[in-house]
């Protein structure tokens, strides 16, 4: 993936979805959607944490892996505007590819902590389960934080920044986050070797 996407076209790539990010927000703000808005904004945010984390702590990540948290971000954005009502496997695509980017933080995780710590020894299936576990974790959270803002939403008479459609929609949601997270756990190119062996460095440092 990094010889058909070189730095120059990963930068024009993200840029592009970034641009469509912003044009999200403000289309929220015209209609006086405010979910729309945050999810934009917040989506457009984490477009920037590589670059941030590349200037801040040398943390650079592959130009492939960089694309595909903005396509990440960019599918949930686009999805409050129709998508996730109005076609089926929307909501599950979007979680498969929202978990794999967990999945990353977590595969980065436990590699500084194997790699740093003289205690510790995690065999790869242990990293396995680490990673199937820290998905689970963080997404039994972001169900937690979904209901919250619901039920907050209703008691002040506004509209749920973040939506929950149901207990099917739940462990629907955290079954593709299941299936992200194995493939990152399972496959070598979907996860952040570099940005993963840089953190260990920088955490040694």
């Amino acid at each position: 993936m990094t010889d058909l996407l070189n730095d120059r076209r990963e930068r024009w790539l993200v840029h592009l979805l970034q641009l469509g990010l912003l044009t999200i927000s403000a289309y929220g703000l015209f209609r006086g959607q405010i979910g729309v808005v945050v999810n934009g904004l917040v989506a457009l945010g984490v477009t920037f944490v590589p670059a941030l984390l590349r200037r801040d702590l040398g943390i650079r990540m592959d130009p492939g892996y960089v694309l595909w948290i903005s396509i990440a971000v960019f599918a949930h954005a686009a999805g409050i505007l129709g998508p996730y009502r109005n076609v089926p496997w929307y909501d599950s695509v979007t979680h498969a590819l929202s978990a794999s980017i967990v999945a990353g933080v977590g595969y980065a995780v436990v590699r500084t902590v194997d790699e740093n710590s003289e205690r510790t020894t995690l065999t790869p299936e242990l990293q396995f389960a680490f990673i199937l576990v820290f998905v689970m974790a963080f997404g039994v959270l972001w169900e937690i934080i979904e209901f919250g803002t619901e039920q907050v939403a209703k008691l002040l008479g506004g509209r749920a920044v973040l939506v929950q459609y149901g207990l099917d929609d739940v462990i629907n949601d955290l079954v593709f986050n299941q299936v992200g997270a194995i493939v990152v756990a399972g496959w070598d190119a979907a996860r952040p070797n570099e940005a993963a062996e840089e953190a260990a460095e920088a955490v040694d440092d």
